[in-house]
């Protein structure tokens, strides 16, 4: 049910100079979030804060989100290396939360974007060695995937990491 998947996330210790060495792969343009703003957060079911940036840059077919947390709890949910999270978009949110925790992959991480997006990580490390992330392909999202691919495929090696 949840289909193929979109993107790759690799946890790092500062998005930025991360970015700069994958730029070195040619890998990009980057474009990076600060402090992301989240809201209805819940860590392992429990209310929590999730401070993160991230940078996004397409490597291929896949959009490779570099991820650093900011708010370091006793056991962050982000460690600075390796995969971190492959993530889908689904059509149904509910449903394929719902069949990703019966299947076993519990609920790690539910949030709320900004616009009232849910999306949630679900625990596959034991699986996979990384978390599932979803979360729903409405047209604001297909929209930021398609600027970063458009992007990445004019892109001539200038400005490669890019705020917003």
């Amino acid at each position: 049910m949840i289909g193929e998947p979109v993107q790759i996330a690799y946890g790092v210790d500062d998005v930025r100079s991360a970015a700069a060495r994958w730029v070195t792969r040619g890998v990009g343009p980057f474009f990076v979030l600060d402090h992301i703003e989240l809201s209805n957060v819940r860590l392992g079911g429990e209310p929590a804060a999730f401070d993160h940036s991230s940078a996004y840059g397409q490597w291929g077919s896949l959009m490779v989100e570099l991820i650093c947390q900011h708010d370091r709890q006793t056991e962050p949910f982000v460690y600075p290396h390796g995969i971190h999270h492959v993530a889908y978009m689904v059509d149904n949110f509910a449903a394929a939360h719902a069949e990703l925790i019966g299947s076993g992959s519990a609920e790690a991480l539910y949030a709320e974007t900004a616009t009232g997006m849910p999306f949630a990580m679900h625990d596959a490390q034991l699986e996979l060695g990384h978390h599932i992330e979803i979360y729903e392909g409405n047209e604001r999202l297909r929209g930021f995937y398609e600027m970063v691919r458009t992007a990445s495929a004019t892109w001539d090696g200038a400005d490669p990491i890019r705020t917003l």
